[in-house]
Order: C-alpha cells, then sequence, then structure tokens
C-alpha cells in the first residue's frame, strides 16, 4: 500500500496518527505539496478527482480518499488496538461522537481557517472573511459542548481512547494557527484533554 499525504495538513495527520496508534509502520508515504499545487495535477487528480488529501492506495491499484474511510480500512487490517468499536453498539456510538466532531469543530475550524489566514489564500480562492470568522464563532459553540463532555467523560466517545480523539485533536491542534488555545478560553476540560492526548505516541506525527 502506499498513502499519499502532505504535510501539516490535519486530514492527512488524522491518519497518521491513526497509524501510529496502531503501531504501523511500513506503509509507503508519497508527500504531496499542496502549496506548490501538485494535488491538481493530472497524476494526482487521476487518484482523486476532487484533489484532495489523503489517498492512501491499495495492493490491487484501486484508490481510498477521505480520512474516515482509510481509518475504516486500516481498522480491520489492523484491529489492535481497537479505536472504532468491538461490537455494534460501541462502534455506532464511536461513529457518532466522531461525525459530530468532524462536522462540527473541526469542519469549522477548517472553514475559519481556510477564508481568514492569509496562509492559506492561495490554497482558498476566493477567501470569504466574514464566513470565516462566523465559522470561528460557531465551532467555539461546538468546543464548550466539548468542554462539557469532557467534564463527566475522560475521553471524547466515552471511557476509553478512539477515534474521535484523533479527529478531535488534530482539530484542535490545527486551531493553533488562529491561535485558539481552548484554556485562554475558559475551557478548563478541552485543554486538559488536548494536554494529555498530546503525551500520546501517536501525537507526535
Amino acid at each position: 500500500m502506499r498513502l499519499y499525504t502532505a504535510a501539516r495538513a490535519p486530514n492527512p495527520r488524522r491518519v497518521d496518527m491513526f497509524l501510529a496508534e496502531k503501531g504501523v509502520r511500513d506503509i509507503e508515504r508519497v508527500l504531496v505539496d499542496l502549496n506548490a499545487g501538485e494535488h491538481k495535477q493530472d497524476g494526482f487528480l487521476a487518484r482523486n478527482p476532487l484533489a484532495r488529501v489523503p489517498v492512501l492506495e491499495l495492493d490491487d491499484g484501486r484508490f481510498l480518499a477521505e480520512s474516515r474511510a482509510i481509518c475504516s480500512y486500516l481498522e480491520t487490517l489492523y484491529p489492535e488496538p481497537n479505536l472504532m468499536g468491538r461490537d455494534g453498539e460501541e462502534r455506532a456510538f464511536i461513529e457518532m461522537a466522531d461525525r459530530q466532531i468532524e462536522l462540527y469543530l473541526f469542519a469549522g475550524i477548517a472553514n475559519c481557517i481556510r477564508h481568514t489566514h492569509p496562509g492559506l489564500a492561495a490554497l482558498e480562492q476566493p477567501q470569504f472573511p466574514e464566513y470565516g470568522a462566523a465559522q470561528g464563532r460557531k465551532f467555539r459553540e461546538v468546543a464548550r459542548w466539548l468542554d462539557g463532555h469532557l467534564a463527566a467523560h475522560p475521553y471524547a466517545a466515552g471511557e476509553r481512547f478512539t477515534i474521535a480523539d484523533i479527529t478531535a485533536y488534530c482539530a484542535i491542534e490545527f486551531a493553533r494557527l488562529i491561535k485558539f488555545r481552548p484554556g485562554n478560553e475558559g475551557m478548563v476540560n478541552l485543554q486538559a484533554w488536548r494536554d494529555r492526548i498530546a503525551q500520546r505516541p501517536g501525537a507526535s506525527v
């Protein structure tokens, strides 16, 4: 297998962190230079016509895109440590938490950064600063909800570390680009969780 990824991009980091937590190190990685526009060149578009990373090239030559789909596939190949649920009920609740974080926290942070950060202007044309600012307010609402959840539970999906924590951690770390620190905005539980996850081996990728 071969993983097409990109440095400092949050969605590729989700897959990298997932693999690190699994202890998988033997998948070939190909870095795609987003700033140089490599993701929009014909060679990459043949792998993913939507011009997004990451993409996992399977041994049979097919290409699998989208971080969550890639992680689901990898979970079947490397089932331990389990990160997505051991039975139907647990899988459903973990997926619920992961999707809530992806759709409302991660996406809000990404939209805020894409439309307000000058460093991403080349990748997001046109930028809509007012939309980005609105997304900044919305993702903070979701972050406060997650802060409240973490007051009662040690992890994003409940009582153990799962893919939902990976998605949330990559989102919060990406938000550092706009100087978002949960603790500075009164979200002490989210900050404590972030600091705890940062000590895990997978967080260093």
